[in-house]
């Protein structure tokens, strides 16, 4: 989670909303680690789906069996659905999101009965910290005038 944190951290620096994410190969080793690029790149290059990305061309394979994903924030729905088609094993993500997140709030992309794969989750690691870089950020952003 640190590696994560330091991506988001990167990205808050960079003017993006501060989510980091790292993809984890099933020996441990870091394949993928990315921050969100937004603003600099498009709608949908969040950190979740970069650092998919970055891993599946390294390993050169559409599918990460055997590997694990880290990330600062609950997935989205469309990073939640992306998590199942690049099969991760296992998702470990920091702060909860009840606004926009898709594995624990919102529609739950998991527990749909067409979700094709359903990874290990594990919510809720290093949740305070994660949880303070957003909202830090948000709350700087409310005093831009």
């Amino acid at each position: 989670m640190e590696i994560a944190l330091e991506e988001a951290r990167a990205a808050r620096r960079r003017g993006e909303v501060p989510v980091g994410a790292v993809v984890l190969g099933a020996d441990g080793a870091i394949l993928a680690r990315a921050g969100n690029r937004v603003e600099e790149k498009d709608a949908a290059a969040h950190a979740e789906l970069l650092a998919l990305r970055a891993a599946a061309e390294k390993l050169a394979t559409p599918r990460l069996w055997g590997c694990d994903l880290v990330v600062t924030l609950e997935p989205c729905p469309m990073c939640a659905a992306a998590i199942s088609l690049y099969r991760i094993r296992r998702l470990v993500f920091g702060a909860y999101d009840p606004k926009t997140g898709g594995v624990e709030h919102g529609p739950r992309l998991f527990a749909l009965p067409s979700c094709h794969h359903r990874p290990e989750v594990i919510g809720g690691v290093r949740e305070q910290e994660c949880a303070a870089l957003l909202q830090n950020f948000f709350a700087e952003r409310r005093l831009e005038p």
